[in-house]
């Protein structure tokens, strides 16, 4: 049975760009944070601007807590944390919940279910989406995965940093819901990179094409806040290259798992290498049209 909390008591491991405004967020609503961070300095800072205390390891985080939350940077990462010596679920309390925001593969939330179950915690893999704006102004899209009565914990505390929180399924279903989500997003910017090179090579006046075509079945969210920047070049807006290339991985991986087909994907992240390999790995995704030429 989940314990029962109002203002809880979290321990939250990685405070890094996304974790550190969504611990941010807990603490302004009144919730006893204890942060832990690889970099202790990070921590140190967070704990400066906020109420909350740092901790010396992942368990340290967790002792005592009614929730830990995890936003690391991989799968390896999340299993150091969790798992690995000084993890965080050996000083875990039975009953208390776990909520992991790192992006990371299907298998390793499906492990991470199986290894909390003998110690009576309950998980919710709940990747997002929105990036460090969505973090910093507290309106992140969550996808979830995990038991009903799991999620229903883990919402009332999502809700201090989210605008929109779905129970897509099982455990591991939130990760592969951003999957999807990578996945679309790699298509989107694909087809807008190359039609921002055809408007520049027609030589249109971009703004007005934006304006034209911003309002009809064109239109993303991309288009809306990325098109004006990709055409100045302008590329550090948040989620990186090598965080793409990460997740599209996964996707890829995951793929080769379930038998579906993803050919505009494994494309797409072909030229995201190529992106890295022109020193761009720390760009931002939409610096995707960089490897396209612009017209003389």
């Amino acid at each position: 049975m989940i314990m029962a909390y109002g203002m809880a008591k979290i321990g939250f491991i990685g405070i890094g760009v996304m974790g550190g405004p969504i611990a941010g967020h807990l603490a302004r609503a009144g919730h006893e944070l204890t942060v832990y961070n690889r970099t202790r300095s990070k921590a140190e800072e967070w704990a400066a601007e906020h109420v909350g205390t740092c901790a010396s390891s992942p368990a340290a985080a967790a002792e005592g807590a009614q929730i830990v939350i995890t936003c690391v940077g991989n799968d390896d990462d999340l299993s150091a944390v969790t798992m690995g010596r000084d993890g965080a679920f050996a000083a875990m309390a039975r009953g208390s919940l776990f909520i992991d925001h790192t992006t990371v593969s299907a298998r390793i939330a499906r492990q991470l279910s199986v290894e909390a179950q003998g110690r009576d915690i309950h998980v919710v893999d709940a990747p997002v989406s929105g990036g460090q704006a969505g973090a910093e102004n507290g309106k992140l899209a969550i996808m979830c995965g995990g038991s009903k009565e799991a999620f229903a914990a883990a919402e009332l505390i999502m809700s201090a940093y989210a605008a929109r929180i779905v129970h897509v399924g099982r455990t591991g279903a939130g990760q592969i819901t951003k999957m999807c989500n990578q996945i679309a997003i790699a298509g989107v910017l694909e087809g807008l990179s190359e039609a921002l090179r055809f408007a520049q090579a027609s030589k249109l006046d971009l703004d007005k094409v934006y304006d034209s075509i911003s309002g009809g079945a064109a239109q993303s969210w991309q288009m809306d806040n990325r098109w004006a920047t990709m055409a100045q070049d302008e590329f550090d807006f948040g989620f990186a290259v090598d965080w793409m290339r990460k997740d599209l991985g996964l996707a890829l991986e995951e793929a080769r798992t379930n038998g579906a087909t993803l050919p505009v994907a494994a494309l797409v992240d072909q030229f995201y290498a190529e992106v890295q390999a022109t020193g761009g790995g720390r760009n931002d995704t939409s610096s995707l049209v960089s490897r396209l030429p612009k017209s003389k």
